[in-house]
């Protein structure tokens, strides 16, 4: 199954000169969905995972299958001021703007390993604030998994600059 027949590109969203990678069309579909899952699992077994965590909102969508399917607790990422309990914050940059992600400070134990999921990296700055999170937490980012890598928008060569695991599942270029 090509994972890549099953995304829907959409042109001036959210804003014009960004093509937008939906990937809607794919978990709509419970066969394309299943076999993205197993994908990511597949990609996952390389590394030592403690924990699996997932950038808001998106990135929930696999991560949380994944978390139960692997039997790891799951973390979330999630945009300023939507957890209730203490937090570590990152500001970042986005390809279109600027934002803030938090993570609970009791999330992340000392030195444990952390998978981070994500459905798409572009620029790579709320990947690389979700490593900062869990590193600021004492945790260590075991890698990342990526349904869709916009590959011309450097993101992933950034992360891999900066010494991390990077696996993807699909490549499409960002305009």
């Amino acid at each position: 199954m090509n994972l890549k027949d099953y995304i829907r590109s959409i042109p001036d969203y959210p804003k014009k000169g960004i093509l937008f990678r939906d990937i809607t069309t794919l978990i709509k579909d419970a066969d394309a969905f299943e076999e993205c899952i197993n994908q990511i699992i597949d990609r996952s077994k390389n590394y030592k995972i403690d924990k699996i965590a997932a950038i808001e909102s998106r990135g929930f969508v696999f991560a949380s299958a994944v978390s139960y399917l692997l039997k790891k607790p799951f973390i979330m990422f999630r945009k300023k001021n939507k957890l209730p309990a203490d937090t570590y914050s990152i500001d970042f940059k986005l390809e279109y703007g600027t934002a803030t992600i938090e993570v609970h400070k009791d999330s992340i134990d000392k030195d444990k390993s952390v998978l981070i999921i994500d459905d798409l990296i572009a620029t790579g700055g709320t990947a690389d604030a979700a490593a900062k999170l869990v590193e600021i937490s004492g945790g260590k980012v075991a890698a990342f998994v990526f349904a869709i890598n916009l590959f011309d928008l450097g993101g992933s060569d950034n992360l891999v600059k900066r010494g991390y695991k990077i696996e993807n599942l699909m490549d499409f270029p960002g305009h």
